[in-house]
């Protein structure tokens, strides 16, 4: 089975509103998100630039249930959504003589990188600029024609399109480089939290989930918020045998190797994973966000390819069930529907991909093809309940037997 088109997407999106019941933040019926959750990563960058409000809608209208802004900070400390502070690879700002003498080499999480760094520009600056697609292999043709947002616009498109569709669209921002922000005097949280604030989002009704990859962020944010929180767990690469590679600058927090605490710098992110580090978790976040192959790794298999394709799938570890023992939410990501990203046992199918991950027991997937996600989900919910059919046929006075009640939808 392959579905990997728009025009299935749009079809997945009007299907998902029989299954998915509309959560509704405002009265306080977040209090256990939609599971699992499917995620629009960096908006839908399979078809349209990342970080786009053109891209953020059209994942909403492919049923995502949130979208996710990566943030960092302008000069004049606004926080817009790139994934990085640097914008070269991102945007056409390279291209854009007025600004040529802006590129310089910056070290950011102690790598030196040449480009041009958000800091250096104010808004207004970066409102001139317009995204591009940074996938050699995605489409390129809407290059140059969207702006750069702000949260505060990617706040208004989730309300305005949840009032549009009858369903809450939330908002799942990432905090980019907390440490190297604040070493440029330019922090995060407050001005996270200010705007949150100023959208009536910072409370934990709200359909707001906070991530980061460092660790001290996640805890100064716990003590100003009750926003729910996740900790992001990465790794470099996998080894040989299937053992992820903690290479640096992926070995762990930035927060952690500049800490000077003997305890932390004797850590990788695999201390996320231990039973240990997901007690620790908990004290301060609500889930853990590791990359997928904390969950289900792979090795060579000299299979013909390309990529992902050449190696085969090891057994899935326990870290879901583990976490959930802990108390902790699980999202992973990042799935993708190109073929060199999927490991030969999937068949080049990626709804295969995530039903594994769905039957697991995965409470969020972070998707660059919303429609993907979304078909899966159906059939998932299909899958351990046929009576879910009734639902999705419309025809909702039939025998239910132990199928709870049908919820009310909207598009």
């Amino acid at each position: 089975m392959k579905i990997p088109s728009i025009a299935c997407g749009l079809l997945a999106a009007v299907l998902c509103t029989t299954l998915v019941p509309p959560a509704d933040a405002e009265r306080g019926r977040n209090d256990e998100f939609r599971k699992p959750l499917v995620i629009g990563h960096r908006g839908a960058p399979g078809y349209l630039p990342a970080h786009t409000l053109e891209g953020y809608a059209l994942a909403i209208e492919l049923g995502v249930d949130f979208i996710e802004p990566d943030l960092v900070a302008t000069k004049d400390g606004h926080l817009i959504a790139r994934h990085e502070p640097n914008m070269i690879n991102t945007t056409d700002v390279a291209s854009r003589p007025e600004f040529a003498g802006r590129r310089r080499v910056a070290v950011v999480d102690g790598v030196p990188e040449e480009g041009f760094f958000a800091s250096d520009f104010t808004l207004a600056e970066i409102k001139r600029l317009r995204a591009v697609q940074d996938f050699a292999e995605r489409p390129q043709l809407f290059n140059g024609k969207f702006e750069v947002p702000t949260l505060e616009e990617v706040i208004k498109l989730a309300k305005r399109k949840s009032e549009e569709k009858g369903r809450t669209i939330g908002i799942y921002p990432e905090t980019k480089h907390p440490t190297y922000h604040k070493s440029i005097g330019l922090p995060l949280e407050k001005r996270l939290l200010s705007i949150l604030a100023g959208a009536g989002w910072n409370h934990r009704g709200a359909p707001v989930i906070i991530q980061s990859f460092e660790q001290s962020n996640l805890k100064e944010l716990r003590k100003m918020t009750t926003v729910r929180l996740v900790q992001l767990v990465d790794a470099n690469d996998i080894n040989p045998d299937g053992s992820l590679d903690f290479t640096a600058p992926f070995d762990r927090p930035f927060d952690w190797t500049v800490s000077g605490n003997p305890q932390l710098t004797a850590r990788t992110f695999g201390f996320f994973a231990t039973d240990e580090g997901l007690r620790e978790i908990k004290t301060y976040a609500d889930g853990i966000g590791p990359w997928k192959r904390y969950i289900v790794s792979s090795v060579p298999a000299g299979l013909p390819g390309p990529g992902a394709a050449s190696r085969k799938l090891l057994p899935p570890t326990n870290l879901i069930e583990r976490a959930h023992k802990a108390g902790l939410l699980v999202h992973t990501w990042t799935f993708r529907n190109e073929q060199r990203r999927l490991v030969s046992d999937y068949g080049g199918d990626p709804i295969n991909e995530y039903l594994q991950f769905y039957r697991l027991g995965i409470d969020g997937v972070f998707s660059d093809f919303a429609e993907t996600a979304v078909i899966a989900r159906i059939l998932f919910e299909l899958e351990r309940n046929p009576d879910g059919g009734r639902c999705l046929t419309g025809d909702r006075d039939g025998p239910r037997r132990h199928q709870p009640e049908c919820p009310v939808t909207g598009n």
